[in-house]
C-alpha cells in the first residue's frame, strides 16, 4: 500500500526553487519565455512548429506554471503556439502577456501606446490565446525601446485599469519601467510585477528589487545573460565550471539566489536546453563563489 503524502513527493524541476505570489496566485520561481519560439530576431513562424509545442508541453511537465509571451512575438506567432500546444489549460496555470508595441513589416518594434491601441492588443491576446480573461498584462513602456526611461504613462495605466474593471485583465503588471513610473502606476491600479532587465552584470534596478521585495510584489528579469562584459563572462565560466554547470544555469542561480522575489523566465527553442535551464533551481552558489562574481 503507498502511504505516501503529497509532502512526501520531490517536487518537479521548475519548483525546486520555491515559489512566489504572482497576482493571485503562488507560481514556482522558474517559469519559461516564449519568445524565442518564434522566427529569427523574434519575427515570423519558427522553422519547427511542432519541434516548439513540444518544448511548451515538456515545460508544463517539469512544472513550470508562468509562462511569458506577448502578441508582437511574431506577431501573433508565440500566443498562437502556446494555444495549439496547451489548451485547454491546466488550473493554475498563468500566462503573462505585455502589450504597447507592435511590429513593422521590416520586423522594427514600433510604440503602440494610445488607449485604442492597448484595448485592442488585450483583445487580440485574448483571441490568440483562447482566453475569457488575461491573468496578467503588463505594460511595456516604449519611451526608449531598449531600456527604460521616464516619463508618465498616466493615459496607457487608465486604458489597461479600465480593462480591469471590465473584467478582462485579472492583474497589472510594468515591462521596461523606472521606480517613479512603478509609483505613478499604483495611483490607478494594484501592480503586481515589473519586468526590467537585470542580471549579474546590469544591476542598476538593485534599490528597486529591494524595495518590491519588501511589498511582496515580483520583479521578473530579463536577458540573464546580457551585456557581459569579457571579463565578467570569463568569471561567469569559471565558477560555473566549478560547480559543475552551465554559465547559464550559474546565471540564472544567482537571480534565485539575489532576492526571493525574483521569478524567471528564461526561454528557449530547445527540449534539451529547457532542461538545463530548469536544473537551475536546485543549483546552490556557496558564499565564496558569490563573491567572487561581485563586480571588481
Amino acid at each position: 500500500m503507498n502511504t505516501s503524502t503529497a509532502a512526501d513527493v520531490a517536487p518537479l524541476p521548475a519548483q525546486q526553487a520555491g515559489r512566489f505570489p504572482l497576482g493571485s496566485r503562488r507560481v514556482a520561481r522558474i517559469g519559461y519565455g516564449a519568445m524565442q519560439l518564434a522566427g529569427p530576431g523574434v519575427f515570423g513562424p519558427p522553422a519547427s512548429p511542432e519541434a516548439a509545442i513540444a518544448v511548451l508541453r515538456e515545460a508544463v511537465a517539469l512544472g513550470v506554471d508562468h509562462i511569458d509571451t506577448s502578441d508582437f512575438y511574431g506577431p501573433h506567432v508565440t500566443n498562437q503556439l502556446i494555444r495549439q500546444a496547451l489548451h485547454p489549460y491546466r488550473d493554475g496555470l498563468t500566462i503573462v502577456t505585455k502589450v504597447g508595441a507592435r511590429r513593422g513589416d521590416d520586423a522594427s518594434w514600433l510604440p503602440a501606446q494610445s488607449p485604442a491601441e492597448l484595448v485592442q492588443q488585450v483583445h487580440d491576446n485574448l483571441r490568440h490565446l483562447g482566453l475569457d480573461v488575461l491573468d496578467v498584462v503588463n505594460l511595456r513602456s516604449m519611451l526608449a525601446v531598449h531600456g527604460a526611461a521616464e516619463g508618465s504613462l498616466a493615459p496607457q495605466l487608465a486604458a489597461l485599469a479600465q480593462l480591469q474593471q471590465q473584467g478582462l485583465v485579472r492583474h497589472i503588471g510594468l515591462s521596461n519601467v523606472t521606480a517613479t513610473q512603478v509609483e505613478e502606476a499604483r495611483g490607478f491600479c494594484e501592480i503586481v510585477c515589473v519586468q526590467n532587465m537585470y542580471n549579474l552584470a546590469h544591476r542598476q534596478d538593485d534599490a528597486l528589487v529591494d524595495a518590491l521585495a519588501a511589498q511582496g510584489v515580483a520583479y521578473v528579469p530579463f536577458f540573464p545573460l546580457g551585456g557581459f562584459s569579457p571579463l565578467q563572462s570569463q568569471a561567469l565560466s569559471s565558477v560555473a565550471a566549478e560547480l559543475g554547470a552551465t554559465p547559464m544555469q550559474l546565471a540564472l542561480a544567482w537571480l534565485l539566489q539575489r532576492s526571493p522575489n525574483l521569478l524567471l523566465i528564461p526561454g528557449t527553442s530547445s527540449v534539451a536546453h529547457l532542461r538545463q535551464n530548469l536544473a537551475a533551481a536546485s543549483l546552490r552558489i556557496p558564499a565564496e563563489l558569490l563573491r567572487r562574481l561581485d563586480p571588481a
